[in-house]
């Protein structure tokens, strides 16, 4: 009997903005799907965040409709490339985080893997962070593994950023050596503001941004935080980086304009992943962006006249920004599958490698 060749990645990230699926072998991106959150749902994980009254009722419930969007993305996969189910070996399944407390020895993804095998008739890897928390790591980020066997150069050194709802750079040296570590935020501050302020669920192309200026004073304030002034190995999530936080720092700033707080948080993303580079990564050769910020022009645009290096999206080193971190997972389900280790302990701070992720068989 044949071992199926496919896996597929599902990946629900800070962003809170729906599910992106990735159909592949790996010697190619086959099919991709996008499925949005609907917005009681994305207000829900937004409410899960924190403490609340019945929380834990109210979460399993959550986990199941965000499985049944996992469920209804692994089936626009199967039906649009025409691959059976049995062709699939594993569906990785990250699911959503909604606590992620390393420093307390945990860290907490909403999901029901074993729904999912059921719907899907397709095995399932989930829980993907804690075997290296347990192993004394961050559990994040988890990727630069697989954008060293992606996009490494033998040549170069070159940093590649996720920018979701937080932003995250692997630093992918010539010879191999790997290290990588969460900047700060990336998306989430700005979107949750434009969402108060507009509606809007995101900046589109940062237009919003654009449109208003920057505050020195302000920005400054955010730069002081202090985990930005940490070593690395570092993550962090919405348990620091929330409304809240940016309220506080905004105290000092009562007369600022809801359009100058925009452009300011865009130049706190981009200063705070630009200053991690230049401290981390002085000989990087270039900036290759995937995540949703690869689509804000502004931000994009922000980074190449602060960075000393060209600024590019990863469709530059063939993969599209939207794909990484759906592929990302898809590959660690593959490690999985042959008992092979995901984690970088130079990343993480693990005590060793380790296998990633449990199996749900279907």
């Amino acid at each position: 009997m044949t071992t199926p060749s496919f896996f597929i990645g599902l990946m629900s990230g800070t962003s809170l903005d729906g599910v992106d699926g990735i159909l592949t072998a790996f010697d190619d991106v086959q099919h991709a799907a996008y499925v949005p959150f609907p917005a009681s749902l994305r207000q829900e994980l937004l409410a899960l965040q924190s403490a609340s009254d019945n929380e834990i009722h109210r979460e399993a419930l959550a986990a199941n409709q965000l499985v049944l969007l996992y469920a209804e993305c692994v089936q626009q996969l199967l039906k649009a490339s025409g691959i059976p189910a049995a062709d699939v070996r594993a569906i990785a399944a990250h699911g959503q985080t909604i606590r992620h407390l390393p420093a307390s020895g945990y860290t907490r993804q909403i999901n029901n893997p074993a729904l999912l095998a059921e719907l899907s008739g397709i095995d399932v890897i989930a829980d993907f962070r804690s075997r290296d928390i347990a192993a004394g790591g961050q559990g994040a980020p988890l990727v630069p593994a697989f954008h060293q066997a992606v996009f490494g150069s033998t040549t170069q050194t070159r940093v590649v950023a996720n920018i979701g709802g937080i932003s995250n750079i692997s630093i992918l040296k010539p010879h191999g050596e790997v290290s990588g570590f969460d900047t700060g935020p990336g998306n989430l501050l700005m979107d949750g503001w434009i969402s108060q302020h507009t509606g809007a669920a995101y900046d589109e192309d940062g237009r919003w941004a654009a449109s208003g200026s920057v505050s020195q004073a302000l920005l400054t304030a955010m730069l002081a935080e202090p985990f930005l002034a940490l070593l690395p190995p570092k993550s962090t999530g919405r348990d620091l980086f929330h409304a809240q936080w940016l309220a506080t720092k905004l105290r000092a700033f009562p007369l600022l304009n809801a359009q100058d707080v925009q452009a300011t948080l865009a130049a706190f993303t981009a200063q705070s992943l630009a200053d991690a580079i230049r401290l981390h990564a002085p000989d990087a050769t270039g900036l290759y962006v995937c995540g949703g910020g690869a689509l804000n022009g502004h931000l994009m645009a922000t980074l190449a006249k602060i960075l000393p290096m060209p600024v590019e999206s990863t469709a530059a080193l063939g993969v599209s920004p939207n794909h990484v971190e759906a592929l990302a997972f898809a590959w660690l389900a593959a490690r999985f599958c042959e008992r092979l280790p995901g984690n970088l302990p130079a990343v993480t701070g693990a005590r060793g490698s380790r296998v990633l992720g449990a199996l749900y068989p279907a």
